[in-house]
């Protein structure tokens, strides 16, 4: 299939790496134009490394191998301001806003702050809160624009299973990922109307930093090996590849789902089957 969306402008969040970085180039890619931020800096209770600036400006360089522009910001979506300022600074570049990609998200359940009433508080903040953000920011221009859009939003296999370790970051972070799903339907319903449509991802275990780290293997190897028969797809690999769910965040952005609305879209090699 042959997606184009040249003339669109994406905002993406968590774009210095991982699946966000891996987004805004198939974006790139397929013809988009990509405001970016990430907070590019530690948070307490998240026991693995942070993405950096180096990072971002990585994602910057590989979006204009596609031939296609960047304006990158670093900004936390906790803070409302900060996501407002990084998207009016896109917007004075590109004048448009037709594709929300809201992916920045952190995994509070390894090290030693893992359990502390903190862990669960910044799971909700940035994979919820966060989120709510980001698409609240965005929703005046996709309406004033006239144009229709899709907003898209990263959740997991855990925002539709009970996949936690009974830790406080492990609980925040399956109240958010679940969290979004309500979100979601709620903007769906109330933007059909608009013609902009807003679904949910729901990827396994990707082939990232966020789990592909010393921190993460020690949590799965030594902490918890009883978590490794649950962490298992029921097709034979055992991650996916940022690309992979890009495929599916770049077909929902596209003309090619103009009906799709109000779907949570698992990308889990049949994770939620086992």
């Amino acid at each position: 299939m042959n997606i184009s969306l040249a003339g669109k402008v994406a905002f993406v969040t968590g774009a210095a790496r991982g699946q966000g970085r891996s987004h805004a180039i198939h974006l790139a890619r397929a013809g988009a134009d990509i405001i970016g931020l990430d907070l590019c800096a530690p948070i307490d209770t998240v026991g693995y490394p942070p993405a950096t600036f180096s990072d971002l400006e990585q994602t910057v360089e590989l979006v204009e191998n596609e031939d296609a522009r960047m304006v990158a910001a670093v900004a936390d979506v906790r803070d409302r301001d900060a996501v407002e300022s990084a998207l009016a600074t896109g917007l004075e570049e590109f004048g448009r806003v037709d594709l929300v990609v809201a992916n920045a998200g952190i995994l509070p359940i390894v090290g030693d702050q893992a359990d502390t009433f903190q862990a669960y508080l910044d799971a909700v903040d940035v994979n919820l809160t966060g989120v709510f953000h980001t698409v609240d920011a965005c929703l005046p221009h996709l309406i004033a624009q006239g144009t229709g859009g899709s907003i898209v939003i990263t959740s997991s296999t855990s925002g539709i299973t009970g996949l936690v370790d009974g830790s406080r970051g492990s609980m925040g972070y399956a109240a958010a990922k679940h969290g979004v799903v309500g979100l979601m339907r709620g903007w769906a319903t109330v933007l059909a109307k608009h013609s902009i449509r807003v679904n949910t991802l729901h990827p396994t275990g990707v082939n990232s930093p966020m789990v592909v780290n010393e921190a993460f293997s020690r949590y799965v190897e030594v902490e918890h090996p009883e978590m490794v028969p649950r962490l298992q797809n029921a097709m034979p690999v055992a991650l996916i590849e940022p690309e992979d769910v890009s495929g599916a965040v770049v077909w929902l952005c596209s003309d090619a789902a103009r009906y799709v609305t109000g779907v949570t879209l698992p990308v889990d090699a049949g994770y939620a089957l086992t």
